[in-house]
């Protein structure tokens, strides 16, 4: 029988990325980026993550990195170091195609319109577009206009993902961010009236005041707009990262019981109304392309979550943002003078990273095949990986694993802690830092 409460209450990470970002440090640098740039192929396929921090208001249980700005003139100077950053990455690296970009944040819509233009129209310059399979936005609806809708169309965007957490008055009060149900649905017809029919919705359980009447009540909301994708996740209470956490009533969280009982109140109504799991907190329809990915084995993880995206390197552009390369990661600088002074030194604005080891490599690749899939075959060299299947044969008596040979699979029940095992192939597991629980 599986201790589904202990396990719960587990901190892991949520393995987005291999190793994982407490991990990274300052040997990758400008330098080490450009030589990672330019060694890539003339034919390699690029993948696009911008970052823009800023917010009109701070959302109390936000992990993000952003601010509050009420002001233009910060956000245009931002946009003015974007297009800079721009042109760096792409004299170090030669014109290639770009085949998925992703805006999140922070609020990217607080660009503006013409701002958002400039940076497109400086991406279809610098870069091959003819090919671009995805653009998405993350946005909030509360700001979602028909007429910015229609610029985003205007500007290539074909996918957006709205942020609604929950449906509920008190618990939008409870978290800082109060958004009716008529301004969602006032921002899906805005969405599909400019043509913008993919549409994803972000959900949060495990949040202040939250009941599983509140779960099933956001389900069968979500339902009625029909969204193409919902990612659910819970709420991580970190206010030991992000101080403005500090303002949620931690006595008004829902404990690990709870938290539990609405992810699996979640997941039941999501699959009965017909979307499929994709993953540990993914849910699409049967027609959209994570669910062919997925059914194809062919899903891959990045610091987006599940993703179709199977491009040769994800470059991030903005403060904060943090690229994908063959040969490792890299993560701009967060704070936004400093982000600035690198750029306007001429350097790419790198202040940390991790280069891969052959052991990485391995590793991150088993984990993300465990993550997508939910079974990974280690085949040849099992013997490097002895002290992970020790580890797995534990979550095997316990519940959530069958190790057959070189093979492992998580079982119906396990699914939901397949970060657990997952942790078991992470050589630092244990150290570098402090994660949110496990469901």
């Amino acid at each position: 029988m599986i201790d589904r409460l202990r396990l719960a209450q587990a901190a892991v990470p949520r393995y987005t990325s291999y190793p994982t970002a407490p991990h990274f440090g300052p040997a990758v640098n400008s330098k080490t980026v450009e030589s990672w740039l330019s060694a890539l192929t003339p034919n390699a396929k690029l993948s696009a993550y911008f970052h823009v921090p800023f917010c009109e208001s701070m959302c109390f249980y936000c992990g993000c990195h952003t601010k509050v700005v009420r002001k233009r003139e910060p956000i245009n100077t931002y946009t003015e170091y974007l297009l800079k950053e721009i042109e760096l990455v792409s004299e170090a690296s030669g014109s290639h195609q770009l085949t998925e970009i992703h805006w999140g944040g922070g609020t990217p819509s607080m660009l503006g319109a013409e701002n958002l233009r400039r940076v497109w129209e400086k991406l279809r310059t610098w870069f091959d577009l003819r090919r671009l399979a995805e653009h998405a936005m993350e946005l909030d609806p509360r700001g979602l206009t028909p007429e910015f809708a229609r610029l985003l169309a205007e500007i290539g965007v074909n996918r957006a993902s709205l942020g609604v957490q929950d449906f509920n008055a008190d618990v939008q009060k409870a978290i800082g961010r109060v958004q009716p149900l008529e301004v969602v649905q006032a921002a899906f017809a805005a969405l599909r009236g400019a043509g913008i029919s993919r549409i994803n919705v972000d959900l949060i359980y495990g949040l202040p005041l939250q009941t599983i009447e509140h779960i099933q009540e956001n389900v069968r909301q979500t339902v009625a707009l029909s969204p193409d994708r919902v990612s659910v996740f819970g709420y991580a209470h970190v206010p030991w990262m992000k101080k403005h956490q500090r303002l949620i009533d931690e006595a008004a969280l829902p404990d690990s019981g709870q938290r539990l009982d609405q992810a699996d109140a979640v997941h039941a109504a999501l699959v009965k109304a017909g979307y499929l799991a994709i993953g540990m907190d993914h849910y699409a329809k049967p027609y959209d392309t994570l669910s062919s990915a997925a059914e194809a084995q062919e899903l891959h993880r990045n610091f987006q979550g599940y993703t179709t995206d199977s491009a040769d390197a994800l470059v991030g552009f903005g403060a904060s943002a943090i690229s994908t390369y063959a040969q490792g990661y890299a993560q701009n600088d967060p704070g936004l003078s400093t982000y600035q002074k690198r750029i306007e030194a001429g350097q790419l604005p790198i202040i940390r990273g991790h280069a891969f080891s052959a052991d990485d490599k391995r590793r991150g690749a088993l984990i993300e095949q465990l993550m997508c899939n939910f079974e990974v075959d280690v085949a040849d060299g099992l013997a490097e990986f002895d002290a992970s299947f020790n580890r797995l044969r534990q979550l095997q008596d316990e519940g959530l694993v069958v190790v057959d040979g070189s093979r492992v699979q998580m079982t119906q029940e396990g699914r939901p802690f397949v970060r657990l095992a997952a942790q078991a192939f992470d050589a630092y597991a244990g150290s570098g830092g402090r994660f949110s629980k496990a469901v």
